[in-house]
């Protein structure tokens, strides 16, 4: 079992960080009291594997002693427990103008503290956390799409390159264009196997098939200006913060053209390192 404490400064991206965590399988409780840290940690070791990775975001508005965290975290690794700590800051400016844009009021801004005296006093009484922490991680310059990426590359073993999950899609234009296809290539332009008689009832995954469609220069070419095209757009996809990419390719039925560059294309992008699904809408109609 895996516990990953969240802790940091207000305003610095714990809810984001903890949102983003439980897409990636995490189980994540917010606002828990330290003391409770180690009954839910008890609580999972308990639940025969149901609660083997758990985020726990703990701060300022526990209300608490911050040694009381650190006692904590010393504790349940004494026991074994696989328990890493993730704190989170921002400078001074950007803490402010965040809570300007969200217009909320820092828990701190008590007794006629401005927000900034604010901050710097949470600052000041979260240094000893900070000094216990396993991850810091400053926001100041991270976009939502950045965050996302630097915390599946910390804690998401299983997660794909860059956090992207491609499907590519062979479909036949006859039965129309799916729905949730994000990119579409055309490859009705490739000699068609249909026409050939020992080849029209086969699908682009035969050998044969594939042999006759790949012969072409045209294949050839298309193919090599369609990876480098994906090449390019798949790291940009997952730095602006995409998770889930279909590629659809088409050609009339769906049954040669199409399936054959699909898996030509989702083998591909397999190497490249991404995590990526085959799927051949068509390929049984007809």
């Amino acid at each position: 079992m895996e516990i990953l404490i969240i802790t940091g400064l207000s305003g610095s991206g714990k809810s984001k960080a903890a949102s983003y965590l439980e897409d990636a399988g995490y189980y994540t409780v917010d606002n828990l009291p330290a003391e409770m840290i180690v009954k839910f940690a008890e609580f999972c070791a308990a639940s025969s594997g149901h609660y083997n990775q758990v985020a726990l975001v703990y701060d300022v508005r526990a209300g608490e002693p911050f040694d009381i965290l650190i006692d904590v975290l010393e504790r349940l690794k004494a026991d074994g427990k696989n328990c890493r700590m993730l704190f989170l800051e921002a400078s001074t400016e950007t803490i402010i103008r965040r809570y300007k844009e969200t217009r909320r009021m820092h828990p701190l801004m008590t007794g006629g503290l401005s927000v900034e005296e604010a901050v710097q006093k949470e600052r000041e009484l979260m240094q000893p956390v900070r000094d216990h922490a396993d991850f810091v991680l400053d926001t100041t310059s991270f976009s939502t799409a950045k965050l996302r990426s630097e915390l599946l590359s910390l804690f998401d073993s299983h997660a794909s390159k860059g956090g992207l999950d491609i499907n590519v899609l062979s479909f036949g234009y006859k039965y129309g264009i799916p729905l949730e296809a994000d990119l579409v290539f055309d490859v009705r332009f490739l000699p068609n196997p249909f026409y050939i008689d020992e080849l029209r009832n086969k699908t682009g995954l035969d050998q044969e098939v594939c042999d006759f469609i790949f012969k072409f220069p045209q294949t050839q070419e298309f193919l090599k200006l369609l990876k480098a095209m994906i090449s390019f757009l798949l790291p940009n996809y997952s730095e602006e913060g995409k998770t889930v990419l279909v590629i659809g390719v088409g050609c009339t039925g769906g049954h040669h053209r199409s399936v054959a560059v699909a898996h030509e294309l989702a083998d591909y992008i397999a190497k490249e390192g991404y995590q990526v699904t085959e799927n051949h809408r068509d390929m049984s109609r007809g």
